[in-house]
């Protein structure tokens, strides 16, 4: 179980909480490291592993994940009430 004092402010894009109807766009979640977020946060919204994250465990390459302002890993520490933000990967236009 993460360390309960070690909290972040998770906020999650419309297009993903689109999939899970009744999600809040912001959570408060426990969790020392991204990996800890991550799990907490599929407790909470069940099914937002799969979503987030590949077989490797890594950030799937569509999702990129920034906590105080800073791209992560899974490993990254999440100070106390750090925001985390999951962004999704834009791509397309033309040349």
């Amino acid at each position: 179980m993460p360390d309960a004092g070690a909290r972040a402010i998770v906020h999650l894009p419309a297009s993903l909480v689109a999939l899970f109807p009744g999600a809040p766009r912001r959570l408060e979640v426990a969790g020392a490291t991204v990996a800890e977020v991550i799990g907490e946060l599929d407790r909470q919204v069940p099914g937002m592993h799969n979503r987030l994250l590949d077989a490797g465990p890594a950030i799937r390459a569509h999702i990129n994940v920034y906590v105080a302002g800073e791209r992560a890993s899974l490993d990254t520490p999440i100070p106390p009430g750090a925001a985390v933000h999951v962004i999704p990967a834009v791509s397309g236009g033309c040349r």
